[in-house]
């Protein structure tokens, strides 16, 4: 087993495995920040993918998270908002105003957000069966991470959320393609609410491939290195698909899911032209259900504004490739820096923590149209 990366926050070996092929792992290693993404993670994974994609003898690429709490738990948006908030005060500018383009185009969520993108679109098109081991909290850019992977394992552990509206935001990391993939209220449901759900309903919402007991993760890496390992990236997919196809016949997760309970709701608002028939149609769902009743609270403690931009950014990019869907995102998360809302979003729940978002608009029926449109001018 070779090392051949910064130990601190990304740590990257190969093992050596059957026919003198190489399996190759990446461990996400701040366990302390919950394995959240920092712009030194995703050049290291830029970089050393790079460079395991164009090697004939690695076979397949492990990505898996350190401790014992979360795969990832997203991006470092608290390194965005100091250099952001910096950005605002060398300006002088006050909360409603917009930061200019040229200073966003220097700015760290410029690099963070370019970066990110192209390593998720780079696992998209790897060409390599990529494996990613989720147990524990996969939200936000951590989907990115396995979004686009081959093989996507998660244990009765294993809680998603895409929780972007409860900052200010909405889901990026080419959500804007992958959730049009899925049932369209479906999609859309998970972006405004930015709910957790659990692995049986990663498989609902196509974010997991395979559920397996906890018990097992540990044993992988020496599992797979047993393969009968092969030249052909289509056979060794095969072989990986057997392999989990085994464990979990053996070890299954008894886990029961929460999407499947609101079908009728999610074709309702797939049915819907309008953000506000779709509020309306969470809101007014009756059901006593605790996960229900969650999701429907942070829709309706979300930024009213990013409510609008999540529905109008999924109706946009529908017929888009991964690819386009991927550059359109980019412009409108810098779009989300020049305005003050995303800011504003980081500093209540993860800054300053009051939990007290003083968002731009109270509610969805204030939000003004024309500034709606200037996120996608």
């Amino acid at each position: 087993m070779n090392s051949s990366a910064d130990q601190k926050t990304v740590i990257f070996t190969e093992h050596k495995a059957t026919n003198d092929k190489i399996l190759a792992v990446a461990c996400l290693n701040s366990p302390k920040s919950l394995n959240a993404l920092t712009i030194e993670m995703i050049e290291l994974m830029l970089a050393q993918f790079k460079l395991w994609f164009s090697r004939p003898e690695v076979v397949a690429v492990v990505i898996e998270g350190a401790g014992n709490k979360a795969f990832c738990a997203g991006g470092d948006v608290v390194s965005i908002y100091h250099d952001l908030v910096k950005l605002r005060s060398e300006k002088n500018l006050d909360k409603n105003k917009l930061l200019s383009k040229e200073f966003v185009s220097q700015s760290l969520a410029n690099q963070f957000f370019s970066k990110e993108y192209e390593l998720d679109l780079l696992i998209h098109n790897s060409g390599k069966p990529i494996i990613t081991l989720l147990d524990g909290y996969t939200m936000g850019g951590g989907i990115g991470l396995i979004a686009g992977a081959s093989h996507r394992i998660a244990t009765g552990n294993t809680v998603f959320a895409m929780p972007e509206i409860s900052i200010g935001l909405y889901p990026d990391v080419g959500a804007s393609w992958f959730l049009n993939q899925i049932p369209k209220g479906l999609g859309l449901f998970l972006a405004l609410t930015g709910t957790f759900f659990n692995a049986k309903d990663g498989v609902a919402a196509g974010l997991v491939d395979y559920t397996i007991d906890s018990c097992e993760i540990g044993s992988l890496i020496s599992e797979l290195k047993l393969l009968s390992w092969q030249g052909l990236s289509t056979d060794n997919e095969i072989l990986i698909s057997q392999h989990f196809n085994s464990l979990q016949l053996k070890s299954p997760n008894q886990q029961i899911g929460n999407l499947t309970n609101y079908q009728k709701l999610f074709e309702q608002l797939a049915s819907h032209n309008n953000l506000e028939q779709c509020y309306r149609a969470i809101i007014d769902h009756q059901s006593q259900d605790a996960w229900f009743i969650k999701a429907k609270n942070k829709l309706q403690l979300g930024s009213p504004l990013s409510a609008f931009i999540i529905f109008q950014q999924l109706c946009k990019c529908q017929s888009l490739t991964l690819a386009q869907c991927f550059s359109k995102e980019l412009a409108l998360s810098l779009k989300f820096c020049q305005h003050s809302e995303f800011v504003e979003g980081v500093r209540a729940l993860l800054v300053e923590k009051d939990n007290a978002a003083k968002w731009q608009y109270e509610n969805i029926a204030d939000v003004e149209k024309s500034e709606v449109d200037w996120f996608f001018s």
